[in-house]
Order: structure tokens, then C-alpha cells, then sequence
């Protein structure tokens, strides 16, 4: 497959997964559809890594790689220097290293929600974290007995880990996706071959 045609597959993929990163880090404020109070939610859903690092971030490069692909060809060298498909595939490149990093800071966030668990209510009424100092052994994750310690919101726990893992698969996936287009661009960029007949 030519380095055009790649990258604009790559970008096509990108976007539901990037949508769906949003979506999931919004859910993430709303357990089981209850409105909490600010301090109520836990800490690690501010960092916003659904939205700006797997959502934002990589919506740009996919933007980017379906402009540098939109030719679907290889010609990727043709035209004047920084011109044309030249330069739009060498800036595919870079937001590509921004989509990479946006979907590597989602899978690093999502990963400490997963071990640290939820901020809920054990039952007298105070909010806290009740599997942060947890090791990894003694992990929540390999305990579901354990879950019933939080009895608000309800199914806080079961709600995390679903919401959190399925931003991990989506951010590890997209960083993948962005490492690839690194390579492509700068193939596309360092080794096309121009198609154009030259007058």
C-alpha cells in the first residue's frame, strides 16, 4: 500500500476511536447517570485524557493524515520543497507524534485509575479512596469481593473499571496507529517517488 493511500486509511480509523475516547472520559463524570458534586468524582478523570489526549489531540492528525493521503498516491516528493503533498505529509508526521503522545498520556492515566480505583462512599458518608494504598497484589481488580466496600455512588467501581479500560484499549490502539503514520510520513516524505509527468 503506497504511503498516501496508508495514511489516509490510518486517519479514516482514527476518528470513531477518537470520538469514542470522548465520549467515554465525559461518562466518566456521570456514574450511572448521577450528577455528583465536583469533589465527588475522581481525580484522575480531570486530567481530561479521553478529551484532549486520545480525543482532541488525535482528532488534529487525523485530520492532517487525511489531508496528506487525500491524493491516495505515492507521490508524496512532487512539486516544490515544503509545497503540496510534500509538506502536508511531513506535517502528517508531526501531529502524528502529537496523536501518538495524546494516545500514550491515555493509556498512562487510564492505567493509574485502573490500579488506584474510584473516589466513593463506604457507608458513612465521606468520600475517599479506599484501594489507592493497595499493592498490586491485594489489587481490587483481582477482588471483586472487595466491591461492595463502596456503596455510592452505586456501581462506581464496576462503572471505572469499564470506562478506564476501555480508554486504555482506545488510547494504546490510536498511539499504535500514530506510531505507524510516523513511520509512513516520513517514508512518504524521505522516499516517494513522484508520478507526475514533468513538462
Amino acid at each position: 500500500m503506497c504511503t498516501g493511500k496508508c495514511s489516509k486509511c490510518i486517519g479514516i480509523t482514527l476518528f470513531p476511536l477518537a470520538v469514542c475516547a470522548i465520549v467515554s472520559n465525559i461518562l466518566l463524570y456521570f456514574p450511572n447517570g448521577q450528577v455528583l458534586q465536583l469533589s465527588e468524582i475522581t481525580d484522575l478523570v480531570w486530567f481530561f485524557h479521553g478529551i484532549v489526549g486520545a480525543g482532541i489531540l488525535v482528532i488534529l492528525a487525523a485530520f492532517m493524515m487525511l489531508g496528506a493521503g487525500g491524493a491516495g498516491c505515492c507521490a508524496n516528493r512532487c512539486g516544490r520543497p515544503w509545497a503540496g503533498a510534500e509538506s502536508s505529509m511531513l506535517l502528517s508526521v508531526v501531529l502524528a507524534v502529537l496523536g501518538f503522545a495524546g494516545g500514550a498520556y491515555c493509556v498512562v492515566i487510564s492505567s493509574l485509575g485502573l490500579i488506584g480505583g474510584p473516589l466513593c462512599d463506604t457507608g458513612d458518608g465521606e468520600y475517599l479512596y479506599p484501594f489507592r494504598n493497595d499493592s498490586l497484589e491485594d489489587n481490587y481488580l483481582f477482588n471483586q469481593t472487595t466491591w461492595s466496600i463502596c456503596k455510592e455512588p452505586e456501581n462506581i467501581i464496576l462503572w471505572n473499571v469499564v470506562l478506564f479500560s476501555i480508554l486504555l484499549a482506545i488510547g494504546a490502539i490510536e498511539a499504535i496507529l500514530c506510531f505507524i503514520q510516523v513511520i509512513n510520513g516520513l517514508t512518504g516524505f524521505i522516499c516517494g517517488t513522484c508520478m507526475r509527468k514533468r513538462k
